[in-house]
């Protein structure tokens, strides 16, 4: 398994803290007992829940020029019309992707272009699946500029858990569809705002893969 960069010194912490509390509660006890036994298969356990969720599988990206992929693994929470007050002013349909604790999250570019606009923005940490979240919570909004003249805005949101939100492009940096430009940490959602235009390919509650999935298409 392949794990993302992200993980790599909370796994070093998270490895040598247990090998401390484990170490410590052999060292003091003259024979294995019930204690023991339980707290090494709950760390091994711990262990794998990071392990698992840092994870950073391959995936490959087969799309059109006009179709959008999406962004991460999870749910889809969110396909409505909206007033986006940040970059577009008008009205946008707004996908949003609800990431939870056990899915892969790496975020990947859902179209090839040119970042035309990139903004962070401090905020709270409510529920990631949680409406108001798209406005208050914690987020790096990012807009991709296709060769066609499209435009896409996509938001990292923050969640309850999710302290820590990773974007390694920029304004005015070209990126290629299904690569990744991102990281969020233990729970979170993406929002994309599209044209109010745009042919919508999946369903509420239906679950996508990050790179692989066509979740929409621009319409010309």
């Amino acid at each position: 398994m392949r794990l993302h960069k992200e993980g790599k010194s909370t796994l070093i912490i998270v490895g040598i803290a247990m090998i401390i509390i484990n170490g410590l509660l052999c060292y003091n006890a003259a024979c294995i007992n019930t204690i023991q036994i339980i707290s090494i298969g709950f760390s091994v356990f711990l262990f794998s829940l990071f392990v698992n969720f840092f994870r950073n599988p391959e995936r490959i990206t087969n799309a059109s020029t006009y179709e959008i992929i999406a962004p991460a693994d999870g749910k889809v929470v969110v396909i409505e019309k909206v007033v986006e007050d940040e970059y577009f002013n008008d009205e946008r349909l707004q996908l949003s992707i609800f990431m939870s604790p056990f899915d892969v999250h790496v975020n990947r570019n859902p179209i090839s272009g040119i970042i035309s606009y990139f903004k962070y923005h401090p905020g709270k940490y409510l529920m990631a699946f949680n409406p108001k979240s798209s406005t208050e919570n914690e987020k790096t909004s990012i807009v991709i500029k296709s060769e066609n003249g499209l435009e896409v805005l996509m938001r990292q949101i923050a969640g309850f858990l999710a302290r820590r939100i990773v974007c390694y492009v920029k304004d005015g940096d070209t990126v290629q569809q299904g690569e990744e430009y991102g990281f969020i940490k233990f729970g979170s959602r993406i929002d994309l705002l599209l044209p109010v235009n745009t042919k919508i390919h999946v369903g509420l509650k239906e679950t996508v893969r990050g790179g692989e999935t066509v979740i929409a298409e621009l319409s010309t």
